[in-house]
């Protein structure tokens, strides 16, 4: 990167000193920095502020935290949106387990890199990312199998939530925090390891592509990469949340031919017309099991299922609105609370049982490929977000996502488009 985009970088910075300035340690200058200035300052412990859980079932907290400068392979990112996630409910109110507090919650956002650490060479300061929960190393045996996108060296290996306190880059009141799947987008800056942050066009609109993070990815893939729905098949998903809508708009990109949305909320069923659905069912309004409903719907049964609720009921639900001999049903919704059984006939009969995480796709490769699908028109983002909050209100937008009206909520850790168009348009 040449000095001048850096001094360009540094005075479109200061401009916005009057949000920054208030949560961060670092002080900004109107007058051009050299590199060598701006390569300091990623050396520095930054203050900021964050939403921390200091415990299961009680809210967020917006708290000033430290994050220290990032370590060997790791990268400090500024935050600029970060969508709210079920996932992000289920560790606050599920208590997945019970080491996972204090920490900084948030998965799905996206942001400009502020600082490398030694070792880093596929990104600088200035580039626009997305972190990833599920990392991508490009060399363990499971990188180099296409039939995964799982990875060896990430914090996912041999952990359920969290990095250890260790690892952990955040302090608050002299206690370390812990970083939610490795990630804490609930924070003005991250740090997080280069095998787990996607480089995407800067040129996209980060207060949208932050959900491919997560849930659409989730459920776009789940049908497209996963189940691999084929043209003019039949196709039914089971829960119209982000990541179910996802997973319809992935059914119909796949060319299915009839798309039966399921859920028992009515007013969704609009919503899942806009990303390809044609029929709809209310378990709630049918006296008969819901296999049943459907597969007199489709002479026996989809082709393709997917269950998007994390339901271990919906799901022996879904496999058993397949049809027999060639019927595939993918479970996308998450839980580890319950087991879940069928009986082995549904298997027997030649139906096929899938799971996926993030839907099939390598994480590093796949997010940039979806945020140019995005950029051209392909994929839909906009219509899923309902709300626009900064983030003093993340317990509001819990609260709204609890209550299961909305779909997703975009928090705006920094309200800076303004910025972003700036810092860009000498690039294009």
């Amino acid at each position: 990167m040449q000095l001048p985009f850096f001094q360009h970088y540094l005075n479109i910075w200061s401009k916005f000193s009057f949000l920054t300035l208030q949560t961060c340690s670092f002080t900004f200058f109107s007058s051009p920095l050299t590199h060598s200035a701006l390569i300091c300052a990623g050396k520095m412990v930054i203050k900021c502020k964050a939403a921390v859980a200091w415990e299961p079932n009680k809210p967020l907290v917006i708290e000033e935290i430290e994050v220290a400068p990032p370590q060997a392979n790791e990268i400090r990112i500024k935050m600029v949106a970060t969508g709210v996630c079920h996932t992000d409910l289920y560790h606050l109110f599920e208590g997945m387990h019970e080491g996972g507090f204090p920490v900084v919650l948030g998965h799905e956002g996206a942001g400009i890199v502020e600082s490398v650490g030694p070792g880093v060479t596929e990104y600088q300061t200035g580039d626009t990312v997305i972190p990833l929960f599920l990392s991508q190393c490009k060399e363990c045996r499971f990188c180099k199998n296409p039939k995964s996108n799982h990875c060896e060296k990430g914090w996912i290996a041999d952990r359920q939530g969290e990095m250890s306190p260790a690892e952990s880059r955040f302090t608050c009141k002299g206690k370390k925090l812990l970083q939610f799947v490795g990630t804490s987008t609930f924070s003005e800056y991250t740090v997080v390891n280069q095998m787990a942050v996607a480089k995407i066009d800067p040129a996209a609109p980060l207060d949208k592509v932050c959900l491919l993070g997560c849930g659409i990815c989730t459920g776009f893939g789940a049908a497209v990469n996963v189940a691999q729905v084929e043209p003019g098949s039949t196709c039914a998903v089971f829960g119209l949340g982000a990541v179910g809508l996802a997973a319809v708009m992935g059914c119909h990109f796949a060319g299915a031919k009839k798309i039966i949305a399921v859920d028992i909320n009515p007013e969704k069923f609009e919503m899942a017309k806009v990303f390809g659905a044609t029929d709809f069912v209310n378990p709630k309004d049918r006296s008969k099991p819901i296999s049943e409903v459907i597969a007199e719907m489709t002479n026996g049964g989809v082709d393709f299922s997917l269950e998007c609720v994390g339901s271990v009921g919906v799901m022996r639900s879904a496999l058993e609105s397949c049809v027999k001999g060639w019927g595939v049903s993918v479970i996308v919704g998450w839980t580890d609370l319950c087991d879940f059984a069928a009986r082995p006939i549904q298997l027997i009969a030649g139906r096929t049982w899938k799971g996926a995480l993030f839907g099939g796709f390598k994480s590093r490769d796949g997010v940039p490929q979806m945020v140019q699908s995005y950029m051209d028109k392909k994929v839909k983002l906009d219509e899923f977000i309902t709300h626009n909050m900064p983030l003093a209100q993340v317990n509001d937008a819990i609260e709204l996502m609890k209550n299961g009206k909305w779909y997703i909520y975009i928090l705006y850790v920094y309200i800076i488009e303004d910025l972003q168009t700036e810092l860009y348009k000498d690039k294009h």
